[in-house]
């Protein structure tokens, strides 16, 4: 799995996209529990000069060679690539972000939207991308609550981050 990771990272390089700083590398239960292997998670700090569409549709093809099938929503997979925020940007807006945050659990693995939306609706619940991105920027602020990330792993129940643990490389 990290050497999928580490692929991933050069294969997403291109004319376009530079890979600034990459966080240490995590192993975490997998997500949703009990639909496949445990995972290895980072978060990459990028340059990119191209449309957030574009970044989304560079990172689902550096996914599809990967082996990267989309059949079921949080399926089984051998990469997942997020966009997970694009400086303090909110896309489209803070109403469409906030009906996403918003929906179940249930909900979000049966739909998924047709936009991109930014920051990553799930960034605030997730361990497996707080802690890594911490490492890479401890001062981000989320655009819509304004917490930092510091905030934002504080206010995690312990099982969101329990079994996230570093990767000695």
């Amino acid at each position: 799995m990290v050497e999928r990771l580490q692929n991933a990272l050069l294969e997403m390089a291109c004319e376009k996209l530079r890979v600034i700083e990459v966080s240490r590398f995590y192993e975490s239960p997998c997500f949703p529990a009990g639909i496949g292997n445990d995972f290895v998670n980072a978060v990459a700090l990028l340059e990119v000069n191209m449309t957030p569409n574009d970044l989304l549709q560079h990172l689902h093809n550096v996914e599809d060679k990967s082996g990267r099938i989309r059949i079921l929503r949080w399926g089984t997979r051998p990469l997942d690539l997020d966009l997970l925020a694009i400086e303090k940007n909110i896309i489209p807006d803070a109403e469409t972000y906030n009906h996403w945050r918003n929906l179940s659990l249930s909900t979000q693995m049966e739909r998924a939207p047709d936009e991109i939306i930014l920051p990553h609706p799930r960034i605030t619940d997730r361990g497996f991308v707080l802690l890594p991105l911490r490492d890479v920027a401890p001062d981000w602020v989320h655009p819509v609550s304004g917490e930092t990330v510091d905030e934002l792993i504080g206010a995690l129940p312990p099982e969101a981050i329990d079994g996230v643990v570093p990767i000695d490389l």
